[in-house]
């Protein structure tokens, strides 16, 4: 396992640093008092090539190997969490069409997604359908040449911006992937307001009445859609939710230090004290912690190693709860401080929280990793 980063990988950090740093994190308070992401930022992000770095060149991505991604995401957590999510959904949408689509749809879409001409949604979830994916009841029936597809999504990240929708919908008892477009007769969103944490993520629901789209819509074959398109872009998007909660939680970790540097209490910084150093250890020791297991799980994806995807698991699940309890601690260093706008803890915690139930939830996780992980027997 590569437990120390490359010279590049270190150069390539203090560049996505350095671009968060001037870029996104100085507006992140105003883009979740807003509750939208500016289209400058989306256009600033395709041109530095950000928006699905790990596709290549040509589709408008950097050709980055996954570590290398997961510190891009983690320092653009750090930002903010509703442009780290972005750049999650615009991933797991590109590359579900480049591995599952057909020519004509990776030709038409992926460079469009990548080079920022088209942002895209991922919709799976329903008002009563969460965790249970399979039993979904948005439908799909085939007519001639089109699918007419009926049902309710909700919770769908940019659902109130993106031009191009990734729906998942039963055909005939089996799930199916369907690319439609905004402008589709029977289409329609509403936007999710007032949300915890994530607020710029453009979040709504999608209303689907006899929309009819061509079957050349389908990305790859019914009976596909959940165990193989949803199943590897979920990976994708979990790996990122688990370094941008590396990002959230280094944020709170820096913010922490140096408001307990300059706040004194008793003649002195609060840093002083014995049970603030505990708190601040604890953070440390988590956010390190949480960052090995990203690199191990980046390591793994890049070898194509079998054990990436509960590798994943493990880094979203640990980095997640960490994060949480990580914000949680910093709004309680910050004092009623920590609960106002002018400190960024307070949206650190909303937005930690929120990493614990996207995709896949904490308890999802565990019930997978522990399905996930073989039984070892002693010898002799």
């Amino acid at each position: 396992m590569q437990l120390e980063l490359t010279t590049q990988q270190k150069a390539d950090q203090a560049i996505f640093r350095a671009f968060v740093d001037e870029t996104i994190a100085p507006n992140a308070a105003q883009h979740e008092q807003a509750e939208a992401l500016p289209e400058t930022l989306i256009n600033t992000l395709a041109q530095a090539r950000y928006l699905v770095a790990t596709l290549p060149p040509e589709a408008g991505g950097l050709g980055m190997d996954m570590l290398t991604y997961g510190l891009l995401t983690e320092e653009v957590g750090r930002g903010c969490g509703s442009v780290r999510n972005l750049i999650a959904v615009q991933g797991m949408v590109a590359h579900a069409i480049l591995k599952w689509g057909t020519l004509a749809q990776k030709g038409k879409w992926v460079a469009k997604i990548g080079q920022g001409e088209t942002v895209a949604a991922f919709a799976l979830t329903e008002p009563n359908i969460g965790s249970d994916a399979g039993n979904a009841t948005t439908s799909a029936t085939q007519v001639g040449n089109q699918y007419i597809l009926n049902g309710h999504k909700k919770w769908i990240s940019f659902a109130q911006r993106a031009d191009l929708f990734l729906i998942f919908a039963q055909c005939e008892g089996r799930m199916g992937a369907f690319l439609v477009e905004r402008n589709t007769p029977g289409f329609t969103t509403a936007p999710i307001s007032g949300l915890l944490g994530l607020r710029a993520s453009m979040i709504g629901e999608i209303q689907l009445d006899n929309c009819a789209i061509p079957q050349e819509n389908l990305v790859g074959k019914i009976g596909f859609g959940l165990d193989f398109v949803a199943t590897t872009s979920l990976d994708y998007g979990r790996y990122s939710t688990a370094c941008g909660c590396v990002g959230i939680a280094q944020g709170c970790l820096e913010a922490s230090q140096q408001y307990t540097h300059e706040r004194t209490q008793f003649g002195v910084p609060i840093k002083s004290h014995q049970l603030v150093q505990q708190m601040l250890t604890n953070m440390i020791v988590n956010v390190g912690a949480a960052r090995l297991l990203c690199y191990q799980a980046g390591y793994l994806r890049d070898k194509k190693s079998p054990d990436a995807i509960r590798s994943t698991m493990i880094a979203k699940y640990f980095a997640s709860t960490a994060a949480t309890t990580i914000a949680n601690d910093a709004v309680q260093l910050h004092g009623a401080n920590g609960c106002g706008p002018d400190y960024p803890v307070q949206r650190y915690l909303r937005d930690a929280k929120i990493q614990e139930i996207i995709e896949g939830t904490s308890q999802i996780q565990q019930i997978k990793i522990a399905e996930l992980t073989p039984l070892l027997r002693r010898k002799g």
